[in-house]
């Protein structure tokens, strides 16, 4: 097993070179701290890569193995003894360890706590976050920082197509043109860096596939496939929509909601849909509330769901959800008498709020979107919100309340 171990180590070594030269964004901390630092997210949002960036920063660089790897099927808890005797052999003595995918072997969290407790320092990626945080709650709490990483920012995107926006530029009519012609591939073609390189509908595919039977059906247990997959298709036909448990259980011709809850629960563990809850003070009534799904990325979204008439508005209101979530934000939709997308919630207090719409031309359009947006400013008492639009711009002044209307590129740029 050892030999095995050399060759393969020795093997990686070779290819884990960083192949996509975007940066990503790298904390000075993460590569400082003594915590362990754990990359989370979806399958090919660039963990690995990320994971490599970070080791070519550090003196110590060779202790790396990643576990996504059909030679380690047989790999188990006992022997990572011999892995490390493998990492002592081959090289000079370290302390830095780069495990990548690490959540494939079973009780992983033990070998790592101990190196951890010898003073080592730890770098570790991992795509299911139920598997995470089950061992890190209970062998490592306080023992890390996450990180949770997703496809490409459309900054990112941008990079990679090497096109820089010139903030004078954009206010010609030209430069606005070409602004708006790559958000528009960006926000259908989603930041997936091999998908956006080859734009192979192979690859997207086989993206979904390997998410839905490798780390959803077969890791816990389901033999439901075709459940899963409707389930799936109607969630991303109907984005941003609002469902119940027992709604969704019916549609899906499901008895009980609890089996929906479930499915759900298996699926957001892979980061590929997250659930958005309606604000309520009250935890008891906000998970009792009807909620509403977004995927990880339009080119699934794209890949998986049904439109029958122009989807660009969900896709647009996906595409800010996520940049939300990048960002770190903790985030509801609001709805009373009107609704309002998106809120944000900084420790016990509301401080921002979003609306996502196409366009506000039409007047019906735009007094909906005006009255859902103020509503949520009065009753978070907030001075100010945003409209995001895919090209307006505009400064609405209702009483005391300002409302910016944005383009949505600019605003994830930060222009």
């Amino acid at each position: 097993m050892k030999n095995i171990l050399k060759q393969i180590i020795l093997e990686q070594q070779e290819y884990s070179q960083v192949q996509n030269n975007i940066p990503r964004k790298i904390n000075s901390e993460w590569l400082t701290t003594s915590e362990i630092v754990i990359i989370s997210g979806v399958r090919r949002c660039g963990k690995s890569v990320l994971l490599q960036q970070i080791r070519e920063q550090m003196k110590e660089q060779s202790y790396f193995i990643n576990f996504d790897d059909d030679r380690l099927i047989n790999f188990k808890l006992e022997h990572f003894n011999l892995l490390e005797e493998a990492f002592f052999e081959l090289f000079d003595k370290e302390h830095t360890y780069y495990f990548d995918e690490i959540q494939n072997i079973e009780g992983w969290e033990r070998f790592v706590r101990r190196l951890y407790n010898a003073g080592n320092k730890i770098f570790i990626t991992g795509s299911n976050a139920k598997m995470l945080s089950r061992e890190l709650g209970t062998h490592l709490t306080g023992r890390y920082i996450q990180i949770d990483l997703y496809p490409f920012s459309f900054k990112e995107y941008l990079d990679f197509k090497n096109y820089t926006p010139n903030e004078k530029e954009l206010y010609t009519t030209l430069g606005k043109t070409h602004i708006l012609s790559h958000f528009k591939e960006y926000m259908q073609n989603g930041g997936f860096p091999k998908y956006i390189q080859e734009l192979s509908y192979q690859y997207i595919s086989a993206l979904y596939q390997s998410i839905i039977y490798r780390d959803i059906l077969s890791r816990n247990n389901i033999s439901n496939e075709r459940e899963i997959l409707e389930l799936m298709h109607y969630i991303a036909s109907n984005i941003a929509k609002r469902f119940t448990y027992t709604s969704l259980a019916k549609t899906i011709g499901i008895k009980h909601p609890d089996t929906i809850k479930n499915y759900l629960d298996h699926i957001e563990s892979t980061y590929l849909i997250f659930s958005l809850f309606k604000y309520d003070p009250s935890l008891k009534k906000q998970m009792a509330n009807a909620k509403k799904i977004y995927l990880i990325d339009n080119a699934i979204a794209n890949k998986i769901g049904f439109n029958a008439t122009d989807n660009f508005g969900s896709q647009l209101e996906n595409l800010v959800f996520i940049e939300l979530k990048r960002r770190g934000a903790e985030i509801f939709y609001h709805s009373n008498l009107h609704e309002c997308d998106f809120i944000i919630r900084q420790g016990i207090k509301i401080t921002e709020a979003y609306q996502v719409t196409m366009s506000i031309s039409n007047p019906e359009t735009r007094q909906r979107e005006i009255k859902g947006l103020l509503e949520a400013l009065e009753t978070y008492n907030l001075p100010q919100g945003y409209i995001l639009t895919l090209e307006e711009t505009e400064t609405i002044t209702i009483n005391d309340k300002t409302i910016q209307v944005i383009p949505v590129w600019k605003w994830l740029l930060d222009l």
